[in-house]
């Protein structure tokens, strides 16, 4: 079989450019090694984790707030086995979305590990064949061999660790184990303060888990503006965590249901800590392994990334790489508009990324939610900023939903007035970005924002009250 463009990897960035393709009038596979579509982000990672912090956030509510709005409960308690078969759900009804998103688009679907045999043929083997497990993908007859004229490399990361720990996978754990643990841990111990981490960690610290978090930065979520981080802390700690900064993992070890984690701060002083799991959380790493690649004459970076031009080719023309194999924030948002800007240049289209207007998100609660330069990054640009901040407290329809933590900054050009950044933490900020990256896509001014109408009551108001701030410091309502 020959198609136009063949498609390794079904997650975000990878069904995602197969539908474009297809749209643009190209033949297309798409091949996936496992049985359902979506990738990480569908299976084992934004869906799930998203379902479970909305359960948990409801029982967290039930137990903690509901008495306060004049509802009362008696015996509450938490069924994680429902909690997790609704997750499971959740995540059912997209793998069955892409299957008929795929048949819809005319898209062959092809499930086993896929590797380039040369640039232009693509051999898939059986599941258990590639990689030793007993599971099997539905080429099971002996190989399958397809011819392409292009290809995109879209196959993800996967969970990285540090040296000298084992994960086992039931005590010392990936984000993928924790996602389907069988009882609450009593204590929850989680190496690594960034997205991932704190976003499962919340889950559990709801449902009544201790939790600790080790990081050997001196903040948390630090690739954010650190204002943010700061706050997620504070609101962090009042739900129960407990916060180990500038601290280096040496050893975890099992003992059986026990987990010992040994770390040693910045003077060299250990500290042990003792819990029944340890979650492993620092950060992913590029799927690029029995891909073939050397036979395609593709090369990788330093950092074990596919190598990419501005148009997200390869070294080898006609193959094409996206999402977390290449360089970039490990977002799925980033992964997309990659997947649409890679088919579009295919069909000699002329699209165009901004990689400073892909907003990133943390689910915590409260959540926290950025677009642009942070103040750090300004500062060594040396670029001359104003700044405005409305905290939510200040909000009415913050006070009247009982969520008054967290703020929203706006960074702009001193002269200019443009938008350079924009950092939120607060109720529902994940969806109130979006108005960020449309003003910022468009170059707004801190004083356009400032005189647009925004309905009232809404967080969104936070960000009129933010870009007040930010024009001549004339917030109304602190």
């Amino acid at each position: 079989m020959k198609y136009d463009v063949v498609v390794i990897g079904s997650g975000p960035g990878g069904y995602v450019a197969a539908i474009r393709c297809s749209q643009l009038g190209m033949k297309v596979a798409i091949i996936e090694k496992y049985y359902v579509l979506g990738g990480t982000c569908t299976n084992v990672g934004c869906i799930p984790s998203k379902a479970l912090l909305d359960s948990s956030e409801h029982f967290h509510n039930a137990a903690h707030s509901f008495k306060t709005h004049g509802i009362e409960l008696s015996n509450l308690q938490v069924n994680l086995i429902q909690m997790i078969s609704r997750k499971n759900d959740v995540v059912k009804q997209n793998n069955d979305g892409l299957k008929f998103l795929m048949k819809k688009n005319k898209i062959d679907v092809y499930t086993g590990h896929g590797s380039f045999l040369s640039a232009k043929r693509i051999k898939i083997e059986p599941f258990a064949k590639a990689n030793g497990n007993a599971e099997n993908g539905n080429v099971e007859n002996g190989n399958v061999e397809i011819e392409t004229e292009r290809t995109i490399i879209a196959t993800g990361s996967k969970p990285s660790s540090l040296p000298g720990i084992t994960l086992d996978y039931k005590r010392i754990i990936t984000s993928t184990e924790a996602l389907n643990l069988s009882e609450i841990p009593k204590h929850l111990v989680i190496i690594g303060g960034g997205v991932i981490g704190l976003e499962l960690g919340s889950v559990y610290a709801r449902l009544g888990s201790k939790v600790t978090v080790v990081e050997f930065l001196d903040s948390i979520i630090a690739n954010m503006d650190r204002s943010l981080g700061k706050e997620l802390q504070k609101s962090l700690t009042k739900l129960g965590f407990s916060f180990y900064l500038q601290h280096k993992v040496t050893s975890v070890k099992t003992d059986g249901n026990k987990v010992v984690v040994v770390a040693e701060d910045a003077q060299g002083k250990s500290l042990n800590l003792e819990g029944d799991y340890c979650l492993v959380s620092v950060g992913r790493k590029p799927y690029t392994e029995n891909l073939g690649l050397e036979n395609a004459g593709v090369k990788l970076d330093e950092r074990g990334r596919v190598s990419v031009n501005e148009n997200l080719e390869t070294s080898a023309k006609g193959i094409y790489a996206i999402g977390d194999v290449v360089k970039g924030a490990m977002l799925a948002h980033k992964a997309e508009e990659e997947g649409v800007f890679v088919a579009e240049v295919m069909a000699g289209q002329k699209p165009h990324i901004n990689y400073n207007l892909i907003p990133g998100v943390v689910y915590t609660w409260p959540e926290v939610a950025a677009v642009g330069y942070t103040e750090e990054e300004l500062k060594i640009q040396k670029r001359e900023y104003k700044s405005g901040s409305f905290p939510f407290k200040a909000s009415g329809r913050a006070r009247a939903s009982m969520d008054t933590d967290g703020f929203v900054k706006v960074l702009a050009d001193k002269k200019t007035d443009e938008i350079l950044g924009v950092h939120m933490i607060g109720p529902r900020v994940a969806d109130v970005i979006g108005e960020a990256v449309v003003a910022m896509e468009f170059r707004a001014s801190a004083e356009d924002i400032a005189r647009i109408s925004h309905a009232h009551p809404t967080y969104t108001e936070a960000f009129k009250e933010a870009c007040l701030a930010a024009t001549e410091n004339r917030p109304i309502h602190i």
